[in-house]
C-alpha cells in the first residue's frame, strides 16, 4: 500500500472495541509512527489488548489493520521493537510486530460467521494480502517470519506459488515449516516432503490433512513425539501456524489418527515427563482421553495402567490447577493424586 490510510476518514468514537469506545484508537495508531520505542510498544500493546482482544473483532478493527497495513514500509517501522508483555522477550523490528498483529486479525477472520465487524475483516484480506506479501522476501529473518505467518493466514487470498517458492529456495527451517504447514491446510499433497533431508520439514508435512490417513505420515509423527523436547526446540519460540509448542500439535493429530492408544503408547509415556497441571488441556488430557475411549469401569488394560501410573510420578501433573478435575472425570477417574493412587493399587 503506497499511502498510508487517513486516520481522520473514521468516527473512531462510533466504533468500538472490547473496553467499549474507540475514541483513544486514533491516538494509539498515531504513535505507532510519531512516538519513540517505548511509546510504539505501549501503542501496539494497547491495540492488542484493545481491537483485538484475546482474538476477538471489533467494528474498530479492520481500519486499524488497515492502517498499519498501510505504514508497513514506513522507515519508522524499522525502530527496535520491544514487547510490553513480560513473556514476550523477542528482539525485533516494529515491522514485523506489525505484520504479526496482521496475520492474527486474519487469523482471527478466518472463520465465517454472521458478523459484520468478521466480515469487515475478511472484506479486507485482499489489501492486507498486497501489503504484507512484499516482506515475505525482507532481509531481516525477524520480518521475514511474521511476513509469511501473515501470509498463511492470508492463504485464501495468497497464491499456493508463494509457498512453493519459499519452500525452494529458503534454507531457513522456520520459514520452509511455516510454507509445508500452510500447504497443507490448503489441502494440497505434501507426502513428496515426507522424505526431506530436514526431519522437522518432514513432520511439518506428516501433519497436512491429506496424509492424515498415510500410514508413513502416522508413523512419522509417532517417531517425532518420542524426543518431544527436540520437536519443540526445532520450532523456539513456536511458530504462528501452532498456537503453542509443536508437540501439542503433533500430539492433537496422533490422537486423532491412531486406531489405539496401545499404538500411542510409546510416544504418551515419552511425553509424561514434559506434561504439567498447566499444559494438561493440550497434553496428557486429550492422551487420556484417548486411553479411555470409555470411563474406567474397574479394570486397566495393561496401556492404561502404565500411562495413569507415570502420571502420578510426575509430580508437576498435580497441584492446585483445576483443569485436570475435567479430564479425569470425563475418564471416570478421581481427579485427587492419592485417590487415583488407592484405585490403580486395587484394580
Amino acid at each position: 500500500m503506497d499511502d498510508a490510510v487517513d486516520l481522520d476518514d473514521y468516527d473512531w468514537a462510533s466504533l468500538g472495541h472490547a473496553y467499549g469506545s474507540a475514541e483513544d484508537t486514533r491516538n494509539l495508531l498515531v504513535l505507532l509512527l510519531e512516538g519513540d520505542q517505548d511509546e510504539q510498544a505501549y501503542a501496539l500493546g494497547q491495540l492488542e489488548m484493545s481491537v483485538l482482544h484475546q482474538g476477538s473483532i471489533y467494528s474498530s478493527t479492520a481500519p486499524s489493520a488497515l492502517f498499519m497495513a498501510s505504514i508497513l514500509d514506513d522507515p519508522r517501522t524499522l525502530s527496535p521493537h520491544e514487547s510490553v508483555y513480560p513473556w514476550d522477550d523477542r528482539q525485533r523490528p516494529l515491522r514485523a510486530a506489525l505484520l504479526e498483529f496482521l496475520g492474527n486479525v486474519a487469523e482471527s477472520a478466518a472463520e465465517e460467521y454472521d458478523d459484520p465487524d468478521v466480515e469487515a475483516c475478511r472484506a479486507i484480506r485482499p489489501q492486507l494480502y498486497t501489503a504484507v506479501a512484499p516482506f515475505v522476501d525482507d532481509e531481516d529473518p525477524s520480518v521475514r517470519e511474521a511476513a509469511l505467518g501473515a501470509v498463511s493466514a492470508l492463504a485464501e487470498v495468497a497464491p499456493a506459488e508463494v509457498f512453493h517458492r519459499v519452500l525452494t529456495t529458503s534454507t531457513d527451517r522456520r520459514e520452509r515449516a511455516g510454507a509445508v504447514l500452510t500447504l497443507g491446510t490448503r489441502g494440497e499433497d505434501t507426502s513428496a516432503l515426507l522424505t526431506d533431508d530436514d526431519p522437522a520439514i518432514r513432520a511439518c508435512a506428516a501433519l497436512a490433512p491429506g496424509c492424515a490417513d498415510n500410514p508413513q505420515a502416522t508413523q512419522m509423527v509417532l517417531d517425532t513425539l518420542l524426543d518431544p523436547w527436540t520437536a519443540d526446540e526445532w520450532f523456539e519460540p513456536p511458530l504462528p501456524q501452532f498456537g503453542g509448542w509443536f508437540r501439542f500439535t503433533l500430539i492433537a493429530a496422533a490422537v486423532a489418527r491412531t486406531e489405539s492408544f496401545e499404538q500411542l503408547l510409546p510416544a504418551a509415556l515419552a511425553l509424561v515427563p514434559m506434561c504439567s497441571e498447566y499444559t494438561v488441556d493440550s497434553d496428557w488430557g486429550p492422551l487420556l482421553t484417548k486411553a479411555f475411549p470409555e470411563p474406567y469401569a474397574g479394570t486397566f488394560t495393561p496401556a492404561q495402567r502404565k500411562f495413569v501410573a507415570a502420571l502420578l510420578d510426575n509430580d508437576e501433573n498435580w497441584g492446585n490447577v483445576s483443569n485436570r478435575c475435567g479430564w479425569l472425570r470425563k475418564c471416570g477417574l478421581p481427579d485427587e493424586r492419592a485417590e487415583l493412587r488407592a484405585v490403580i493399587a486395587s484394580a
